[in-house]
This record gives C-alpha cells, sequence and structure tokens, in this order.
C-alpha cells in the first residue's frame, strides 16, 4: 500500500510515544500538559518514511484508561497497528483493552515492539516475549512479528522498521474511486486561513476546490488548500493524513466526530442496524441498554435495541439497532465499539449492517431475515433488499454508497435485477434510476386508488394536477423524477399523462346521470336565449345547479365545446355563436363593413352582446376594425 495510516496501542507509560519519536524525530505529545504528566493525552501524529519508500503515517494515542476515548478517535482509521508492550511490565490492563478494540475494530495487520528490553535481562526478557505470544494467540494480531527494541539505545530500530514495511506490503489499497470521506478528529483555527480540520482520508481522492459537506451538520464547504504533514499538496488520497482548510466555516461549526465528505454521498441517521459482538469479558447485555457508541472519530451515546433476543450473554453476538441522541454518518460495513457509561470500559462492538436504518419492531422473523440478507447475501441479493425494504428511486452510486458496495457491482446487481423483472428501471435524461418491482407495482397501485377516488369525486375533471399527487404520494421525489415515474407508468399502460394532470389510462371526463340533465337543461337555456345569453350565475339558479359545483360545470361545457366564453363572465351555445358569424360574415360580404348598432339589428339582441361579440369575431381573425366599423380579414 502506497499510503497507510500506522496507530500505536499500548498500556500507559509502556514508551509508545518515545519509540515514535525514535522513528520519526517527531515528538506527538504536542500540549503543555502532556509534557508535564509524561502521558499522551490527545491524539498526536508523525510521517514515517519506510525503507522500501513508502509513505506512512503513525497516529499515536493515548495509553491512559482515562483517555481510551480519544484512542478510539484515532484507531479507526489505521490500516496496521503498532502495539507497544513494555518489556519490564508485559501485558497489561490497558494492553488488553487495546487488543479488544483491535479485534472489534478488525485490524488484522500489525507488529508489536517490546519496548525497554535495555532495562530487563535476557531470561526476563524471553518469560515476556512467552507471555505476550500466549496473549496474542487468542487476538487477531495472532502471528504478528514481535521485535525488542529500546528508545534510549537504538537496539532493534532498524529491525522494527523493517518489520512494519514487510507487513504494511500486505495491507490492501483504499478506495480512491469512490466519495470521499474524511472523520475529523482535530479543528483549530489558523490566522490568515481559517478554519482547519484534520483526519485520515478514509475513501477517495479530495484536491483543492472541491466541494464537500460537513456530515452530520449538513453544512456545505470546500476544500480550500489541502496539507499532508505539513506539506502542502495538490491531491490527497485515500490511507493519507490530510489537514484541509476549509472555505467559509467556522471552527464552531464543525468538530472531532464530523465528517468531511462528498455531497449528497451520506446520510444522516439516528438509527444503526448491527450486528454486535459482546466481549467474554463483559456482563450480560439487556435490551435497551445505553452505551457510548465509537464509531469513526465519533463518541455518541446510545441505546441498544435488541432484536432478536432480550439479553446479550458474553461471548456471544447479535443483530441489534442502536438508538442514538445525536445523528451520524456511516456506511455499511463500518467497525465501530461501544463502552458502558459507568464506568467507562470497553465491552464490546461490531459491525454496521444498515447506516440509515428504519424503526425496527422486535423478535420478527421478517425483520430478522431481511437483515441477514443484507448482512450475509450475495451482492445482488442484498441490492434487492434494499430496494425492497427502503422505497426509493436509487442510482447504482447512491446504492452502492448506502450499502457499501463497489459501483461497478450494484449496476450489475441492478442491470441484472432489471432484466430479471424484479427491478423497474427508469430513464431521467442520461441517468438511470431503479426501484424493485415490488415497490413500483405498490406505487401504481396507490396512484390507481387515488385517481379511482378523484374521478369518482370529479367525473368532470380531466385529472389529478401532477403537483397535488406528488405532494399527496410522493415528496420525497424531485420533480424530474416524479415526472420519469409517471411517464413510466404511463408507458406501462396505467396512466395518461399530459402537462397539467394525470388520469387513468383509457378515463375520458363523463357527467353523472344528474349531472346530465343538468348539463342538458343549460345547453338548452343558453340556446334559446340565442344572441342574448343569461349570466352563468343567473343560469345555474335557473336550472338548480348548485354554487360548488358551477364551476366544474362550465368548465367541462367549454372543454366539450358547448359554450364559448367570448367576454368576461359571457358565455354564448356554440351553435349560436356559429349562426352569428354566419349572419355578420353574410352582412359583410353583401355591405362591405358593419357598426356595431347595425350588428345589434342584424342579430336583434342589445349593444351589450353585439360589441363582445364583434370583438370575439376580431380575435378569432374573422373581422378586423377600421375606425368604429368591421371590414372582411383579407
Amino acid at each position: 500500500m502506497e499510503h497507510l495510516v500506522i496507530g500505536t496501542a499500548g498500556h500507559v507509560d509502556h514508551g509508545k510515544t518515545m519509540l515514535v519519536k525514535a522513528l520519526t524525530g517527531v515528538d506527538t505529545d504536542r500540549l503543555k500538559e502532556e509534557k508535564e504528566r509524561g502521558i499522551s493525552i490527545e491524539l498526536g501524529f508523525a510521517p514515517l518514511k519506510l525503507p522500501s519508500g513508502r509513505s506512512a503515517s503513525i497516529v499515536d494515542v493515548p495509553g491512559h484508561e482515562r483517555f481510551i476515548k480519544n484512542m478510539l478517535a484515532g484507531v479507526g482509521g489505521i490500516d496496521m497497528v503498532l502495539l507497544v508492550i513494555a518489556a519490564d511490565e508485559g501485558v497489561m490492563p490497558q494492553t488488553r483493552e487495546h487488543v479488544d478494540i483491535i479485534n472489534l475494530l478488525q485490524i488484522p495487520r500489525g507488529v508489536v515492539a517490546l519496548t525497554k528490553v535495555d532495562l530487563v535481562d535476557r531470561e526476563w526478557l524471553e518469560l515476556v516475549k512467552e507471555e505476550v505470544n500466549e496473549f496474542l494467540n487468542e487476538t487477531i494480531l495472532r502471528g504478528a512479528p514481535v521485535i525488542e527494541v529500546s528508545s534510549i539505545t537504538g537496539q532493534g530500530l532498524g529491525d522494527l522498521l523493517a518489520a512494519i514495511d514487510r507487513v504494511a506490503g500486505e495491507v490492501p489499497p483504499r478506495p480512491t474511486s469512490g466519495s470521499v470521506r474524511l472523520p475529523v478528529d482535530r479543528v483549530f483555527s489558523i490566522t490568515g486561513f481559517g478554519t482547519v480540520a484534520t483526519g485520515t482520508l478514509w475513501s477517495g481522492i479530495l484536491r483543492p476546490g472541491d466541494p464537500l459537506v460537513i456530515m452530520p451538520q449538513g453544512t456545505s464547504t470546500r476544500a480550500r488548500t489541502l496539507q499532508v504533514h505539513g506539506r502542502k499538496v495538490s491531491e490527497a488520497r485515500a490511507g493519507q493524513r490530510v489537514a484541509v482548510n476549509l472555505s467559509g466555516v467556522e471552527v464552531s461549526e464543525i468538530s472531532r466526530g464530523s465528517v468531511l465528505a462528498t455531497p449528497g454521498s451520506l446520510a444522516p441517521s439516528y438509527r444503526l442496524d448491527v450486528r454486535l459482538y459482546l466481549l467474554k469479558t463483559a456482563g450480560a447485555l439487556k435490551n435497551r441498554a445505553q452505551a457510548r457508541l465509537h464509531l469513526g472519530t465519533a463518541e455518541i451515546i446510545c441505546r441498544v435495541v435488541l432484536l432478536d433476543r432480550e439479553e446479550l450473554a458474553p461471548g456471544e453476538t447479535a443483530l441489534a439497532q442502536l438508538e442514538l441522541r445525536e445523528p451520524t454518518v456511516a456506511v455499511r460495513g463500518d467497525r465501530f465499539v461501544i463502552r458502558s457509561l459507568s464506568p467507562m470500559r470497553t465491552i464490546g462492538g461490531g459491525q454496521v449492517i444498515d447506516p440509515v436504518a428504519p424503526k425496527h419492531r422486535r423478535l420478527r422473523p421478517q425483520v430478522i431475515a431481511a437483515l441477514l440478507t443484507k448482512e450475509r447475501g450475495s451482492p445482488e441479493e442484498q441490492v434487492l433488499c434494499q430496494l425492497q425494504s427502503r422505497p426509493a428511486l436509487y442510482t447504482p452510486v447512491e446504492l452502492a454508497q448506502v450499502i457499501g458496495m463497489a459501483g461497478e457491482a450494484a449496476q450489475h446487481s441492478l442491470e441484472s435485477l432489471a432484466g430479471k423483472g424484479l427491478a423497474r428501471r427508469i430513464a431521467v435524461d442520461n441517468q438511470a434510476y431503479f426501484l424493485a418491482r415490488e415497490v413500483y407495482e405498490g406505487w401504481a397501485a396507490k396512484v390507481k386508488r387515488l385517481l379511482e377516488d378523484y374521478h369518482r369525486e370529479f367525473p368532470l375533471r380531466e385529472g389529478l394536477p401532477k403537483e397535488e399527487l406528488r405532494s399527496r404520494l410522493f415528496p420525497h421525489l424531485n420533480s424530474k423524477q416524479f415526472h420519469h415515474l409517471l411517464l413510466a407508468m404511463e408507458e406501462d399502460g396505467l396512466l395518461r399523462v399530459s402537462a397539467q394532470e394525470v388520469a387513468l389510462a383509457g378515463f375520458a371526463p363523463s357527467p353523472t346521470p344528474a349531472q346530465q340533465e343538468q348539463i342538458d337543461a343549460l345547453s338548452n337555456l343558453y340556446r334559446e336565449r340565442k344572441f342574448q345569453p343569461p349570466a352563468w350565475e343567473e343560469a345555474c339558479q335557473t336550472v338548480g345547479l348548485a354554487e360548488s359545483a358551477a364551476q366544474e360545470v362550465l368548465q367541462y361545457m367549454q372543454k366539450k365545446g358547448i359554450l364559448v366564453k367570448i367576454g368576461e363572465g359571457l358565455y354564448f351555445h356554440a351553435a349560436c355563436l356559429d349562426l352569428a358569424r354566419q349572419a355578420v360574415v353574410k352582412y359583410l360580404q353583401e355591405r362591405g363593413e358593419i357598426t356595431v348598432g347595425e350588428a345589434r339589428d342584424l342579430l336583434q339582441t342589445s349593444r351589450k352582446y353585439a360589441l363582445p361579440l364583434l370583438e370575439y369575431l376580431d380575435r378569432e381573425r374573422v373581422t378586423r376594425r377600421v375606425g368604429d366599423k368591421r371590414v372582411l380579414r383579407a
């Protein structure tokens, strides 16, 4: 691996910081209190150039039990561990707790530095080495090389560097093709530059100018400049320790536990579905017990909801949901640690299954089955489970981020599911969205029921306004996604979609028998009144049409071409209007021009109707006004 992060671990005063200084020349105890007390309180960082040319960053973590939470903020992003055990003391309580944490976070590669060998004789040293190997045999670091060193005399430092380099060569590279994710472990301000956040880049490539979002707060920002161990760089790659100068952000808007990420790549959540393991040294954990969650660099109080049992016994695992006091962001597969509230000690940890989990009902077989599929199923099974359990339109990239899968695998699985008829593919411009077929059919059924009710209540309307449908059933979709979802349903013969309305396929506005009687009566009334039609309100009163239904009937009669609006509040029966047009045209053909008064006499009406009628004929390009007269339009 070209860039990697090495984390120290070990009991307090076993020489971690002194060893880091001997290897790198950097004193990672930067705080005055650390200097005075001789122990590390906060995280320290130092660059290390390995013999092969690989670049490494050492995160020096505190060993004192009071500062384990600070240790956890740094250990989450490491690629391998440098476990420091003093030869004069051997394996101690914090050695065990640190290794428990390494086990829980599944950091499989490491080197053991047996320090202070200059203080003990050979016989004692062999006894300690035997103890260390026995201890490691029960851990994920089983078989790790144990190197004897002295930071004072320099003994074994070359061997230690060679061992670190050899193990570093086995570390797989972090993904650089995905979104940027950088859990923040330090924030400070530099005069003239502003806010700077530091952390280990877990994934992606970050460059100056790249847009970022601070999660879970959701604050937008931009990477102004980047540094890797004090050196300004044009890009930072996954696996490097990075300092990011942020644009337009105050120190108060970001803190340890925040995550810098590519916009849209992470979603905040108050719930995480997890596989939880309880350490053998912990007491039994009851359902809804409180704990401290350590995830990335964040520390959050949570409640542990056991989904498949009432109590978790030491040494066992369970499916659980962590209900968080504050929101966080995660990706499927992220490792975490939990500690008891009081006394504060590490009791367990595990792996995230669903980073944006809905609330579950406990002890439900269908819930357990879905989580097991998400946890252990094939890529295709995981994708289908996500599509079915969290109804939404997903792009392959979005789905890959949600379930912690490679983008190509997500794309292949989605296309395969669509080919099998288990997913519906919806094209939006140059982007493809996918949803489970059963979700699509469920949405279509909801739309159908709503439209059936709407058509029954408003049989004269062309359809339900599109925005009303979106606000009632699909507020989570943007306008473009919603529009193309409707087009997909239209393509499947379910709907008819117009610019403004949505209707069931085959639906046509049709009055009820009672409405038809009123429409016929209105039609006859307007036909009888010929060129002196009644006002609409008067006509409604005449035939007994309720005011609440009047506007709807009027719109229907206009769309059907029964009534024609020729002026504000003035409607003619279409047949009468046609007679008026014919009469005016014939008059003009014979006499060449017509005045308002002549039109009034011709149609045996009043000026109140003659003038709007002539203006209507002007708009229809039948006549043309010349002064106070009309002539035929050529």
